[in-house]
């Protein structure tokens, strides 16, 4: 079975100094790995210099992306960044990458929103591009989004590799050429380019799965698959804690879905294992430190 490990997405500092504290208080909790997502609005950090910042602070926690946005940068470019830092932190990268979604945040910098099948493309066309580059190859490649003549990666490095989304080309390439395959549970994008409709039903997700499994093949054991927790709350009530943040939601759905953490240490820590039994669910990624640790401590 597959050990549970824990990442935690940060995104503001207004110092260096609380960036690093961030990363450091995460590696004392307990936490795998501190991650940075990659968004151009709300005053975030920039990814790749703030992970390396992090690094730096710490020694064995891993720094990652959760996730980079596809269309921000061109794979040959994006490799070349990604072998860099996980030289300069010992191999300690985990680079996710997704198709980009928030069409307000493309018109804030005056790039075209295409629809998402394009977006997918141009993102299935990266992903084989970093994977060939990370293994070691001379590409020469021409496709409809991306063409490398000759290109050779250097350093020659294999970082982590992430894909993470929810529709089933995305989680059938995370499947085919990653090393992690990020579930959302998240569907469409609504149009303030933020919420999204939910997916948390267990069919939906078994059918999630099922998508991965079938496209893995012979990889499947070598596959991590990872959750994204909207929520952590730590309550003696879950049900009128699951109650009040469910919105849109059925409560039980929602209290039986990897996607939301609630209840006592010992009611999440039977959900997580639920999770990893029913789906193989073993990386769970939060954005709430101060509730996370103690599950991490009770599963250790």
């Amino acid at each position: 079975m597959t050990p549970f490990r824990f990442g935690l997405q940060v995104a503001r500092a207004a110092s260096a100094e609380e960036w690093r504290d961030a990363a450091r208080r995460a590696e004392d909790a307990g936490f795998s790995s501190i991650l940075v997502p990659d968004h151009v609005a709300d005053e975030l950090l920039s990814p790749m210099v703030a992970l390396a910042t992090m690094a730096e602070a710490t020694s064995s926690l891993r720094v990652g992306t959760f996730v980079l946005n596809n269309d921000f940068r061109h794979p040959a470019l994006l490799a070349r960044e990604a072998a860099t830092i996980d030289l300069l932190t010992d191999g300690r990268l985990e680079l996710g990458i997704g198709a980009g979604h928030s069409a307000p945040e493309y018109a804030e910098i005056g790039l075209p929103f295409d629809r998402a099948g394009v977006r997918v493309t141009r993102l299935e066309e990266s992903a084989r591009l970093l994977r060939r580059l990370f293994d070691g190859e001379e590409v020469t490649a021409t496709g409809a989004h991306y063409s490398v003549q000759a290109h050779r990666l250097a350093p020659v490095r294999r970082p982590v590799l992430m894909i993470g989304g929810n529709g089933d080309r995305v989680l059938r390439l995370g499947a085919e050429v990653a090393d992690i395959v990020g579930f959302t549970g998240l569907g469409r994008t609504l149009p303030d380019g933020q919420r999204h409709d939910i997916e948390w039903e267990p069919a939906q997700i078994d059918a999630k799965v099922a998508t991965v499994r079938a496209a893995a093949g012979d990889r499947l054991a070598e596959l991590e698959l990872n959750a994204l927790v909207q929520h952590v709350e730590i309550t003696s009530d879950r049900v009128t804690a699951a109650e009040r943040v469910a919105e849109r939601m059925d409560p039980n759905v929602l209290l039986g879905s990897p996607y939301m953490l609630i209840g006592t240490v010992t009611e999440i820590v039977e959900q997580l294992h639920a999770a990893r039994e029913r789906w193989g669910f073993s990386y769970f990624v939060t954005r709430d430190a101060k509730h996370t640790a103690p599950i991490i401590a009770a599963l250790r």
